[in-house]
């Protein structure tokens, strides 16, 4: 019996499952000899299995996704730890200069105080050469 054979069937006896009491005669088709009941089961689990089938498509697309989404974790984990391993470096670089920046800031105010120092001295020998 074909499928639209049957959804006929069951509309025209759309008693099925109601709650009047039915007379042998209406319980099965005259077309095929099957019982609505059974017919009805049967329609309810290809519905059952039609949404199964859209529900294990989903799911089998969902196993690539993960698997790809997977690999974009792991790539960007190992660029992430790159990225990591670069900063560190680099802060170390930047350490390093800011100590040298440092020392020759204290170099250079040491000689500004020597020579603000000596500047004075050679005023004051300047004075006192004209003095004598």
């Amino acid at each position: 019996m074909r499928s639209e054979e049957a959804k006929k069937h069951l509309q025209d006896h759309s008693a099925v499952g109601s709650e009047r009491p039915m007379s042998p005669e209406e319980k099965v088709c005259k077309y095929c000899g099957v019982s609505y009941l059974i017919l009805h089961e049967f329609k309810a689990m290809e519905e059952k299995v039609k949404m199964m089938e859209k529900e294990m498509k989903f799911y089998q697309g969902s196993v690539e996704r993960e698997k790809s989404l997977q690999e974009t974790l792991q790539s960007l984990s190992q660029d992430f730890e790159q990225y990591k391993i670069d900063n560190e470096s680099k802060m170390e670089r930047i350490q390093d200069a800011s100590m040298q920046l440092k020392s020759h800031q204290n170099d250079f105010q040491r000689v500004q105080k020597e020579l603000s120092q000596l500047q004075h001295e050679l005023k004051i020998k300047q004075r006192q050469s004209q003095i004598f």
